[in-house]
């Protein structure tokens, strides 16, 4: 087959007209065409908007076609495609994959598919009972730490808009990709520049996900946590869980630690085991809101309001005079910016969109870069990040009046210096509530400094997004893990026979990676388990 890039089409445009559009870049006609798939689509909005498509033509006579045809946007097509490891004999101590977020998911699907029945442990729900204890809590502010945006089957990505884009290459994506749209994502994941699934759709997925798991032999205990990990000769031996049903001892060789960003008790149980982890950067600050209908129109300009465009996002960044980065993160498309806390007394924000985006406002994390110099505290403590996490946490949440309200200012006020009283325009998303008040209040100077400095070069970039009536609403503290848990070529701890992986282990940043390093560990761990035993070395 043939790959045909920067197909240009006017929005609305369907497959079929593209078909017929790659066979005049290849100056054939269409019956010259036998097979014809769509494999990227995405909008150029820089001149005009248009949707740019790649395709895939397979041709009675290729090599002709190329000869004649001398355009750089055709060339051969050779996919790479993801082929799991051999199949294995289950061992007699069964792996066990610690977490139920994309990583420890995917990982457990690996090991799954290739017969070795895994364990896999997750702290809280499923995501049915999860749905309805993190509704219960955006009404009332009733909040479970043991059932939330961060804890529960399919992790913290449950709660998000479900982005699967990802900015390396990998034939691990495309298998993912595969398995989200088996499992009940649209199948426009397969071909969106920037797929993504939507929360509404994501609680379907991860069911059907469990369901894939339990068939193929693996075991899934949900209300499972870890608590504390047995050793002996520097290798993992056993494994202590509370459970609904009290504790108890779970022998393992083999120990997948997927725990998500904010499992920061596990982070200080591992401390106490004197498992090695160091401090990393990360980032942090506030959401901002904005109409969505505003952002179309600086993005789309005339073309705003076609049916045919998807809610426009975006993406920013800017870097301050005194070195800070400052960026946009998870942006939501008509969605709404949420309370994402696993404490009690701290407030924390995130952003999340259905499906179909079609909510009022769009929001997106707007973050300043840290670093382990900013987290104060203890030289060299691995855990000093999660400190200054939970000290902003708790100021916000005494800003919000200690009734996980959080704390909200508007733009126009945040850079004149004042506190707001209300909105201006804009209506925050943010449930129970906001409290109107001044940011400065609750987030460190060099946060706010890079904010104000940041906001009007930004404007520059995005019309409107400076303006006064957009909603700024803290904290935004859980962008990734404060935590590296430090890992050898082979995925092995220093604590033989303990992987970490994912995002909460430090080596990944969003579903996309945090699934693929899941793979890549259930890789290494097929393989010891082919060599009939060796587990550790």
């Amino acid at each position: 087959m043939l790959r045909i890039d920067n197909i240009k089409t006017h929005p609305g445009a369907d497959s079929a007209a593209v078909r017929r559009k790659a066979a005049a870049l290849l100056r054939v006609s269409e019956g010259e065409v036998t097979d014809f798939r769509i494999l990227r689509r995405s909008v150029d909005a820089r001149d005009g908007v248009r949707f740019v498509w790649s395709a895939a033509v397979a041709l009675k006579n290729e090599a002709s076609a190329l000869r004649r045809c001398k355009s750089r946007n055709v060339s051969r097509y050779a996919p790479a495609v993801y082929a799991l490891p051999p199949a294995v004999a289950a061992p007699e101590v069964r792996p066990v994959v610690v977490g139920a977020g994309p990583a420890g998911l995917f990982c457990a699907l690996v090991l799954a598919k290739c017969g070795a029945n895994p364990i896999v442990l997750e702290r809280g729900k499923r995501v049915e009972e999860r749905k309805r204890d993190v509704e219960t809590f955006w009404k009332t502010g009733a909040l479970d730490p043991a059932s939330n945006v961060q804890f529960g089957e399919g992790g913290a990505g449950a709660f998000s808009d479900g982005k699967l884009n990802t900015g390396t290459k990998d034939p691990r994506h495309g298998w993912i990709l595969e398995r989200f749209a088996e499992y009940g994502a649209h199948p426009d994941v397969l071909i969106d520049a920037k797929p993504h699934v939507g929360t509404d759709r994501l609680y379907v997925v991860l069911q059907n996900l469990r369901r894939e798991l339990l068939s193929l032999g693996a075991e899934v205990r949900f209300e499972h946590q870890l608590t504390g990990i047995e050793t002996a000769n520097g290798a993992v031996s056993a494994l202590r869980v509370a459970s609904p049903d009290g504790e108890y001892t779970l022998p393992a060789r083999l120990v997948v630690l997927a725990p998500g960003h904010s499992a920061r008790d596990t982070f200080e149980a591992l401390r106490a085991l004197g498992i090695p982890m160091e401090p990393k950067p990360f980032a942090v600050g506030v959401r901002i809101e904005h109409a969505q209908s505003a952002v179309d129109a600086a993005q789309y300009k005339e073309a705003a309001g076609n049916p045919a465009l998807p809610p426009t996002s975006y993406k920013l960044a800017y870097h301050t005079t005194a070195g800070r980065g400052v960026f946009s993160f998870c942006v939501c498309p008509g969605g709404q910016v949420v309370a994402a806390a696993s404490e009690i007394g701290r407030v924390v924000t995130n952003g999340m969109s259905g499906f179909a985006r079609d909510g009022e406002n769009i929001n997106g994390g707007l973050l300043v870069s840290v670093t382990p110099d900013d987290f104060g505290g203890a030289a060299g403590d691995p855990l000093a990040g999660v400190a200054f996490q939970r000290r902003l946490e708790e100021a916000a949440y005494h800003a919000g009046g200690e009734t996980y309200a959080a704390p909200a200012q508007t733009v126009g006020d945040f850079l004149t210096g004042k506190a707001s009283t209300g909105a201006r325009g804009v209506t925050p998303s943010y449930q129970p509530a906001v409290k109107w008040t001044d940011l400065r209040g609750c987030l460190p100077d060099f946060v706010c400094d890079a904010l104000a400095e940041a906001l009007p070069e930004l404007d520059k970039k995005l019309r409107g997004f400076a303006a006064p009536d957009a909603v700024l609403t803290a904290v935004e503290s859980r962008s990734s893990s404060p935590v590296r848990i430090t890992r050898d070529e082979g995925y092995q701890s220093a604590l033989r026979g303990l992987y970490p992986c994912g995002e909460g282990a430090g080596y990944a940043g969003g579903i996309m990676s945090a699934a693929a390093d899941g793979m890549r560990v259930a890789e290494v761990i097929l393989n010891r388990i082919s060599q009939g035993g060796l587990y550790h070395e």
